[in-house]
């Protein structure tokens, strides 16, 4: 692995290590039930509340995730990829994959909304706080708007950062 891309990698991995911590830290605790979706191999699950609500599909030798907490999340994986969505107190979590890929939503707080398509082989995050607009196609540059919000793509080799 040559320097600059190290270099990003690792950057890129303290970014993302750094944004969860300070979400985690600053978000209000969920107080009701989460709704949990999980659906590994050939599955389809989904729950839903007065709060909360959650979908997962995944196809054979896929795995997908979804998870909200007074929330919206919804993650749907094609065979041979991972996706992940977890939205919590308002949020709306959007994850879908394709053949390798593993991307992963995380919303957290009102109005935060995050989508994430694994188009390519290879992993993708997108974390979007109060307010914040984050998505990630794997085929362009990921978006952030709004409110703090973070995406790191490896598809693409590009990520944004909102400070807002």
């Amino acid at each position: 692995m040559d320097r600059p891309t190290l270099t990003r990698s690792v950057g890129l991995t303290t970014g993302v290590g750094a944004a969860w911590l300070g979400m985690l830290f600053a978000a209000p605790a969920a107080t009701a039930a989460p709704a949990e979706c999980p659906a590994p191999g050939l599955a389809a699950t989904q729950t839903a509340d007065s709060t909360a609500s959650c979908s997962a599909s995944s196809g054979a030798g896929g795995a997908a995730a979804a998870y909200g907490f007074d929330a919206d999340a919804t993650a749907d994986a094609a065979p041979n990829s991972l996706s992940l969505a977890i939205a919590q107190n308002g949020g709306v979590a959007t994850s879908n994959s394709t053949y390798l890929s593993g991307p992963a939503a995380i919303a957290v707080g009102p109005g935060a909304t995050v989508t994430t398509t694994g188009a390519r082989p290879g992993l993708s995050i997108g974390i979007a706080g109060p307010g914040a607009t984050v998505t990630v196609t794997g085929t362009s540059t990921p978006t952030c708007a709004g409110g703090f919000g973070f995406a790191g793509d490896f598809q693409t080799l590009q990520g944004c950062f909102s400070p807002r």
